[in-house]
């Protein structure tokens, strides 16, 4: 074993479930993303994927403050020009919720090639029903 490889205890990953009725957005994601980057573990750090699964179910009643829900515009480009498409939050909030905290969580993550990975640990459900029970998802209260 070369000194300078640094070798973890292999823990089990948890899974833990977060009902997101009337949570507000950026606070929610914040938490996931803290949990998705492994950080309330002894074993941190930042170039080891430690985190643990988290399973959201009612993402489509989160909530946000202030005029964000009218204000706050998502962009995506398909790189031809002119082709910049511009979609309010009330407007994604109603067609593609579970992408709101999608986008919200991924923009928290650190921008290096574990952020892929670490986003395929998170489950999105717009309601109550997801497919996780086999795996005895821990409730968490944010």
């Amino acid at each position: 074993m070369d000194k300078r490889t640094i070798e973890f205890p292999k823990q089990k990953e948890k899974w833990y479930l977060i009902d997101a009725t009337n949570k507000i957005v950026g606070r929610l994601a914040s938490r996931i993303a803290y949990i998705l980057m492994g950080k309330h573990k002894v074993t941190y750090s930042p170039s080891y994927i430690g985190g643990d699964y988290v399973v959201v179910i009612n993402a489509s009643k989160i909530r946000f403050t202030g005029k964000k829900l009218i204000q706050k515009k998502y962009y995506r480009h398909s790189g031809h020009l002119g082709n910049l498409k511009e979609i309010s939050a009330k407007t994604m909030l109603q067609t593609k919720p579970e992408e709101v905290l999608r986008i919200a969580v991924s923009k928290m993550l650190p921008k290096n090639k574990l952020r892929k990975r670490m986003l395929k640990r998170l489950k999105i459900y717009p309601f109550e029903q997801h497919k996780h029970n086999a795996q005895k998802p821990e409730i968490l209260e944010v």
